[in-house]
């Protein structure tokens, strides 16, 4: 009977680490990070048997080029603590053939993450030691209509009892609470997660 595993992440500027860095290694490729220069050159490691880009239909046609998409993140995240792919890391049964395991991984993308408007990297690694895993990097922002990035969150202003934006002379601006723009933060969206590919 296969082990479960299912391990999710976020891959931050914060804690020193880069979108196209971490896809890049996934992917055993080389590409250059455009947000600070740097290439990333991981042709050397083995073990990567399959790779794959998901798109959501707002997505940009380009993005299924993996340097185009992760660089593409790097521009759109200005903060120099932003938060700027998930990861999830997920165990395949040893029981499936290799293509029946990237069907497998796929699917549960597809309904998962890419239906709910996220574009999803998949790097599927086999070294042959029994120990095959899948890498699922998650875009962390929506897309408009337009195809272009949306935000993480809204502004929602709050207001007096008149219905008027109230302002805080110590801040210089009105007061408002940051309302995410997805439910993809949420600690229920995990137990989700971990619970479909189970099902899975």
């Amino acid at each position: 009977m296969a082990i479960y595993h299912c391990s999710i992440k976020i891959i931050s500027r914060g804690k020193g680490k880069s979108a196209v860095a971490a896809a890049a290694y996934r992917a055993g490729e080389k590409t250059l990070n455009q947000y600070d220069g740097i290439e990333h050159d991981y042709t050397r490691k083995g073990g990567v048997v399959h790779t794959e880009i998901l798109l959501p239909d707002n997505a940009p046609a380009e993005f299924s080029n993996r340097a185009v998409l992760w660089n593409a993140v790097e521009k759109i995240e200005k903060a120099k603590n932003a938060q700027l792919a998930r990861e999830i890391e997920i165990a395949l049964p040893v029981e499936l053939t290799r293509e029946q395991n990237i069907f497998l991984v796929r699917e549960y993308v597809n309904q998962h993450f890419v239906s709910a408007g996220m574009c999803a990297d998949i790097c599927v690694h086999d070294t042959g030691g029994g120990n095959s895993h899948a890498h699922i990097m998650l875009t962390m922002r929506p897309f408009e209509q337009s195809g272009e990035w949306g935000a993480k969150q809204k502004k929602d202003y709050i207001l007096d009892p008149q219905g008027n934006k109230i302002y805080d002379p110590k801040k210089r601006q009105y007061k408002c609470k940051s309302i995410p723009a997805t439910d993809w933060n949420e600690q229920t969206k995990a137990e989700e997660w971990r619970q479909g590919w189970a099902d899975f």
